[in-house]
């Protein structure tokens, strides 16, 4: 999964702890979500665990400096009889938006739907989030699907 020599994309490791926090805290920003210290705790946990629930990609510069990361994880779609990937959280630092790396990074995700046999990889955006689904649009076809949610807590 390497780009041109500006940035590559791997797995997340163990050492891109500090460098993926601060990532995330800025995509939490970037949607105006508080996230707690403890909350991004968790998330790393549920990325590092034995049988994870979510897995990363990151996106390294030519310095080694992580530039971004997608959270995915896979899905049953009983209705299609099939299994399916679903992007959770996509984020580009701002330094380097309209460089490739989101569109590389959902290239790597696709990759992985397609060794793993997945019929479709699904994911949402806001939409006023005009940069990101400019991106989108070029690679995937919007829905038309309306998103509802039913809040627990």
């Amino acid at each position: 999964m390497t780009q041109p020599s500006r940035f590559h994309i791997r797995p997340i490791a163990g050492e891109d702890h500090a460098e993926w926090s601060a990532l995330y805290a800025d995509y939490a920003r970037f949607y105006a979500v508080n996230q707690s210290v403890a909350m991004r705790e968790q998330v790393w946990q549920w990325l590092h665990q034995p049988s994870p629930a979510i897995f990363a990609l990151v996106a390294v510069d030519a310095q080694g400096r992580l530039i971004g990361f997608a959270h995915y994880r896979a899905f049953v779609r009983p209705l299609a009889a099939s299994m399916g990937g679903y992007l959770d959280d996509l984020f580009v630092a701002s330094a380097v938006r309209g460089q490739g790396v989101g569109t590389a990074l959902i290239k790597a995700v696709v990759q992985i739907g397609q060794l793993q046999g997945w019929s479709v990889i699904r994911w949402v955006s806001a939409e006023d989030n005009q940069l990101a689904r400019a991106c989108y649009d070029k690679l995937a076809r919007h829905t038309g699907w309306q998103t509802y949610e039913i809040s627990l807590k």
